[in-house]
């Protein structure tokens, strides 16, 4: 008796862990319950930007650090997803590493030739390695965008704001 409750216990463990973990497989869907390393990926880059806006200069880039190890998971798990690509030209560029941020931007505007976020943060990595031509092919891509990364990326090559990230 005691054995076969065993049995059926250690039975309807196995099968809800099971159920659980199907419906979970860590990419960007956000149909599943638990985050996938992309947005987790997310809350690490907008905590690592606050942390910059404060000065806290190494607590940001711990953050993005772990936001670049969840964006390249998730980049094996998806690949050619422009917004993972974005981000991950975004902390790459962030830690410093400006030719292979760079290569994940370029890569996702194969994909996505108009991509907002890619262009304004491709522009801002241009106007950082003084390539103020390229900069300005980036801005003319988001002219008809009407939105704020074409005011701030504008300010930034024209040399009257600093880029906030």
């Amino acid at each position: 008796m005691i054995k076969k409750f065993l049995i059926t216990f250690f039975l309807v463990i196995f099968l809800q862990s099971n159920l659980y973990s199907a419906g979970n497989d860590g990419d960007n869907d956000n149909s599943s319950k638990v985050k996938s390393n992309y947005d987790k990926a997310v809350t690490l880059i907008k905590s690592a930007k606050k942390f910059e806006k404060k000065g806290k200069t190494k607590k940001a880039a711990k953050r993005y650090q772990k936001a670049q190890k969840l964006l390249i998971k998730s980049n094996k798990k998806k690949p050619n997803s422009p917004d993972t690509l974005n981000y991950l030209g975004f902390t790459t560029r962030k830690l410093g590493d400006y030719e292979n941020g760079e290569k994940y931007y370029l890569q996702g505007l194969e994909l996505a030739p108009n991509h907002i976020g890619i262009n304004e943060y491709l522009g801002e990595l241009y106007v950082t390695t003084n390539r103020i031509d390229l900069a300005k092919e980036r801005l003319e891509v988001l002219k008809s965008c009407n939105c704020e990364e074409y005011n701030e990326l504008e300010q930034i090559i024209k040399g009257t704001k600093k880029s906030k990230y």
